[in-house]
């Protein structure tokens, strides 16, 4: 057992302990000149500095000017490695030293800035100077594209029937149910309204469809014009029918529609006449075959006389092109039945009217001989390129 201590017996006697690792540490060094410092001198940054601006200064294009900026403003450079050093000194000479080497790391950011502004300067002009285009040398270059046959073929069709007082109109691709079909006298079990030949647009109880001919155009203007009416519709339409050299889901047709005091199928028969004349040459004439669409009555198929042959013998026997037969089928017509006039709000005891629907792509095979209608869908411009730029 340890000996108990007395009262009053005076204080112990204090035992002496090792010393820390920290307290064999020197501490930081209070007389330390930041001067002596060699990287840290008032003089050596002054060089580095002068150094640095007088290779940025000396720089000749961007870049000499990148790696000017690389070896003076770099993590590697003199001024940066210097700028290290700072942390070593004591705290009273820190605040000098940074100054120092702030100041001059300053100045060369601002020799960067400007000498980077002038060679970019200069460099523009040079480029304007070099890579000037003399817009007035012989154009010597094939054309690398050309307006598509479709395209000239509808504008022209358009121009005959302006020249004769017609209007030219237009619709909506996406077109309601009711305009496409029941205003045209297409009853609700028509074949032409099932998924095998119409394409809905989702849902499809919404009743729009993607317009399986322009004849929507037809009732659209019976509905907007003044009495009389006479337009043309070209434009693009869809149906279920796959790709191959006579038929595309996707194609064109023109129809017109005439609506007046006293037209007759004499009318009808001379405007087709007139246009066959004006698509495929003097002496093309066309006779009418009895047919049937629900929004014509009478109707009737309209026939080319063939324009190889011209359906004279015995020229006629041996051509390819009408395998015989004189004519060639060209679209559909007839007077406006008096139930699509109704629909409209025309009333068929005082007006009549008659309407035709032709293919533009079937026109354009007929006058340019063209075997394939996929030629025309696949955009080529080796197919486009040799009709021109007919405007």
């Amino acid at each position: 057992m340890a000996k108990p201590v007395r009262a009053g017996s005076g204080p112990l006697p204090r035992l002496r302990v090792q010393p820390t690792e920290s307290e064999l540490m020197s501490a930081p060094n209070k007389d330390y000149d930041p001067v002596q410092v060699t990287p840290l001198n008032a003089d050596a940054v002054a060089a580095m500095r002068d150094e640095a601006i007088a290779a940025i200064e000396a720089a000749t294009s961007l870049a000499d000017l990148k790696s000017a900026r690389l070896a003076h403003a770099g993590d590697r450079s003199p001024l940066a490695l210097a700028n290290r050093e700072i942390g070593a000194l004591p705290p009273y000479a820190r605040k000098e030293a940074g100054q120092r080497v702030g100041r001059a790391r300053g100045a060369v950011s601002q020799a960067l800035t400007r000498r980077t502004a002038e060679l970019q300067g200069e460099q523009e002009e040079r480029m304007l100077a070099e890579e000037t285009v003399d817009v007035t040398l012989p154009y010597d270059r094939d054309p690398r594209g050309a307006r598509h046959p479709l395209t000239t073929l509808q504008e022209r069709i358009g121009d005959v029937f302006v020249a004769m007082g017609w209007e030219v109109a237009e619709g909506p691709e996406a077109e309601a149910g009711w305009l496409n079909f029941d205003a045209l006298n297409i009853g609700k079990d028509h074949p032409a309204r099932s998924m095998q030949d119409t394409m809905f647009i989702e849902p499809e109880d919404a009743g729009v469809v993607l317009r399986t001919h322009t004849s929507p155009v037809q009732a659209r203007s019976m509905l907007s014009r003044e009495l009389p009416i006479y337009v043309i519709c070209p434009g693009r339409t869809y149906r279920t029918d796959e790709l191959d050299a006579t038929h595309s889901p996707v194609f064109h047709q023109v129809e017109g529609l005439a609506v007046d005091k006293g037209l007759t199928m004499a009318h009808l028969k001379g405007t087709l006449d007139h246009f066959a004349t004006a698509m495929f040459g003097e002496g093309i004439t066309t006779r009418f075959r009895p047919s049937y669409f629900p929004f014509t009555e009478p109707s009737a198929e309209v026939d080319l006389v063939c324009f190889v042959c011209r359906g004279l013998e015995p020229e006629v026997a041996a051509c390819r092109t009408c395998r015989g037969e004189g004519w060639i089928e060209w679209g559909g017509c007839g007077m406006v039945n008096p139930r699509v006039l109704v629909a409209a709000g025309v009333d068929p005891d005082t007006y009549s009217g008659f309407a035709f629907g032709m293919g533009v792509e079937r026109t354009l095979m007929f006058r340019h001989r063209v075997k394939d209608m996929r030629d025309m869908v696949e955009g080529d411009v080796r197919f486009a390129l040799p009709f021109g730029m007919e405007l």
